[in-house]
């Protein structure tokens, strides 16, 4: 392992980065003299090979390309186009579902009360899928070739999944109720089989064009309090079919995160089971009890505590350094993502600093 260097903290560039959260945030990352890029510590990190620093959301790229047009509708493109304007957000889906904007929220949903299909039975004549082979993938490319340039791991994002594809469709309560209903469950088996054919396909586009590291799923699985569904109904309707997903990924040499809102830490088994790689738990659940429990097996993040801005250089410095030294004896086992989104840069620099020093020993 090389030893670490003040010099690895000068910057050499920048790296490439998209328009962010429909043109809410445009970030600007600045690209240090590292000795590995940070695309290949990522991949260390999932091999649970020694990696020589502790990742954050700096070392990551993410595309949402307009050429999916649930990215759109969900008013969250972020790729190398321009900016959407705030009339230009929300609309039809992949499936013609129309999704209205909310300011306020800063996102898009499905307007309730009108569900496009009730029973799930009817879904094969209610429900077209869409032609993924249509999609402007010549624009996608014309947009966002440039990207494969990056030295980030590079990943592909899905809105959507599986179970909020189903809510889509359903409103929420008609979408819960179908997982237990044992008169529409094999509709349900049924349709989240097609939509894994459809992940497929438009994985398969993806790749055609990209350099590619991972993907990353949008399914929300709990709320504030708890999980949506119980783990055993999670396990017979949903896990199974997102194991598909993650199996096809890793067999095209892809990780896989889980991006999954709410109290869901008893859902984590599931996870595990299909095999994701990476999932960042909202802060009601108890992330040390989870790394402890599954860390050798998945990645979770867990963040700093808060320096205040006005914090003097030397607190920063040493809240930096008892973080790292807390999680670096096991981190090559059971490593981690560290939630920095907008954190204080020097506290950025600072753990990077010495969990380079911590695991180059």
């Amino acid at each position: 392992m090389v030893p670490y260097s003040d010099d690895e903290l000068k910057v050499i560039g920048e790296h490439i980065s998209t328009t962010s959260f429909g043109g809410r945030f445009t970030f600007k990352t600045p690209k240090y003299n590292t000795p590995i890029t940070p695309r290949e510590n990522v991949a260390l990190c999932v091999k649970r090979e020694k990696p020589c620093w502790f990742p954050s959301s700096a070392d990551f790229l993410n595309i949402e390309s307009r050429t999916n047009i649930d990215h759109v509708a969900r008013a969250e493109v972020m790729d190398m186009g321009p900016p959407y304007k705030e009339e230009e957000k929300g609309g039809k889906d992949l499936f013609g579902i129309k999704w209205i904007f909310v300011p306020t929220a800063g996102g898009s949903m499905v307007q309730p009360g009108n569900p496009t299909l009730l029973d799930a039975n009817d879904w094969p004549e209610v429900i077209k899928f869409p032609d993924i082979d249509a999609l402007d993938w010549d624009e996608c490319r014309r947009l966002n070739s440039c990207m494969n340039e990056t030295t980030r791991s590079f990943y592909v994002t899905f809105q959507n999944g599986i179970f909020e594809r189903l809510i889509s469709f359903m409103d929420f309560e008609g979408a819960a109720m179908a997982l237990i209903d044992e008169e529409q469950q094999d509709a349900v088996h049924a349709l989240f089989s097609k939509l894994v054919d459809m992940y497929k396909s438009l994985i398969d586009h993806y790749l055609e064009i990209f350099q590619l590291d991972g993907v990353l799923f949008h399914d929300d699985w709990g709320s504030q309090r708890a999980p949506f569904f119980s783990l055993d109904v999670c396990m017979e309707m949903v896990a199974p079919y997102l194991k598909q997903i993650v199996d096809y990924c890793h067999e095209k040499g892809l990780w896989f995160q889980q991006h999954s809102c709410g109290k869901n830490e008893l859902l984590v088994p599931a996870m595990v089971y299909a095999g994701v790689d990476m999932w960042q738990p909202q802060s009601m659940n108890d992330v040390e009890m989870l790394r402890e429990k599954y860390g050798d097996k998945i990645m979770f993040s867990i963040t700093p505590p808060a320096v205040p801005r006005d914090a003097a250089d030397e607190v920063v410095d040493a809240e930096a350094k008892k973080f790292v030294d807390k999680y670096a004896p096991d981190f090559a086992e059971k490593p981690f993502l560290v939630g920095t989104f907008f954190a204080d840069p020097r506290f950025t620099k600072a753990i990077y600093k010495y969990s380079r020093i911590a695991l180059s020993k």
